[in-house]
């Protein structure tokens, strides 16, 4: 409830000298006359009337309260809002080849690159997201969807060595760019992260770049992996894992990776540890906003009309009380 014009409440402040000068009066009392002892009246019993003499002031006082209520316009509030969202088309294409198990990272790169991006999914409330995993070769792990409870557990699912291993960066990012095809929304985003340089798959980094330029897709490169020297899991000669770890330098085609960025109007970040792999997402996130628009209707219901029937009632009781039960014989 609000009030259409508060400020009449204040003339709530003359009940006090209202109620003071009933008490000075009935203090004062009326006509008197002198007689030689009240014994007999003190022992005579208090009739109704004598505990309702105060009920007519009451009255008016309540009376008082709800016209002044009554003047001050009570109103109820309705509000309705409508919220049109003008989401975003997100892929994500991660690499799963078989460096993205290296322990730069911990626990290895391709798990926190898992725990990034679900966090960053679990973010875009009202978007449509996707994933493409790729290494020698790319395919789509689940299609643009709003269902994040899905797309999450896709998520867990993906692991190096479930394709053929090798880094296909053109063929990940064509086929990113081929599940935005038919998409309405105004603003299609691909996120591509890899660690390494592209050595496999039938469509070269630059032609798919200039594909996303043409159908209007910003792509955001990741390169993942320290400076320097990384350790890697060691295998045998059949490829199986041994259990010990071996150093290999960390080799990302940075060139590559910013080319594509720029020329889809994209960014490209270098992420060498789990920290800043979350900043950059972080960063993707509040570059890429989604559009919302809240319309809100504000319906105003007068309620001073029960508040001044109320106050009349009340004087009018006061009225009946005053003539009628409390009335005076002169």
């Amino acid at each position: 409830m609000r009030f259409a014009n508060p400020y009449l409440l204040w003339l709530l402040v003359l009940l006090a000298p209202m109620i003071a000068y009933y008490i000075y009066r009935t203090l004062q009392g009326g006509a008197a006359i002198r007689i030689s002892t009240i014994e007999g009246v003190r022992r005579a019993p208090r009739t109704l009337r004598y505990w309702l003499r105060h009920a007519p002031f009451v009255l008016r006082c309540a009376a008082f309260v709800l016209l002044v209520v009554a003047l001050a316009r009570p109103q109820d509030v309705e509000r309705l809002s409508r919220t049109n969202t003008e989401g975003i088309d997100i892929m994500l294409a991660i690499d799963v080849s078989g460096s993205m198990l290296a322990r730069d990272f911990k626990p290895d790169r391709i798990t926190a690159a898992k725990e990034v991006a679900g966090r960053f999914i679990a973010d875009r409330y009202g978007d449509r997201l996707g994933l493409v995993v790729f290494a020698g070769e790319a395919f789509t792990q689940s299609p643009l969807t709003t269902d994040q409870s899905t797309l999450q557990t896709m998520l867990s699912r993906i692991r190096s060595g479930i394709i053929e291993d090798g880094t296909a960066i053109g063929n990940g990012l064509a086929t990113a760019i081929n599940r935005l095809r038919e998409s309405d929304a105004k603003s299609k985003v691909i996120i591509l992260l890899t660690d390494g340089v592209n050595n496999r798959g039938e469509i070269a980094p630059q032609t798919a770049a200039e594909i996303a330029k043409a159908q209007g897709i910003r792509v955001y490169t990741i390169g993942v992996g320290t400076e320097g020297m990384a350790p890697y899991p060691a295998v045998d000669i059949y490829g199986t894992p041994t259990g010990g770890t071996v150093m290999a330098k960390v080799e990302i085609d940075e060139k590559t990776l910013r080319s594509i960025a720029e020329q889809t109007g994209g960014q490209y970040f270098r992420a060498t540890d789990k920290a800043k792999l979350k900043a950059i997402y972080d960063q993707i996130n509040q570059l890429e906003k989604s559009k919302v628009e809240v319309t809100e209707h504000v319906t105003y219901h007068e309620q001073y009309l029960l508040w001044a029937l109320a106050g009349l009632l009340l004087l009018f009781a006061e009225f009946l009380f005053a003539n009628l039960v409390l009335k005076r014989i002169p």
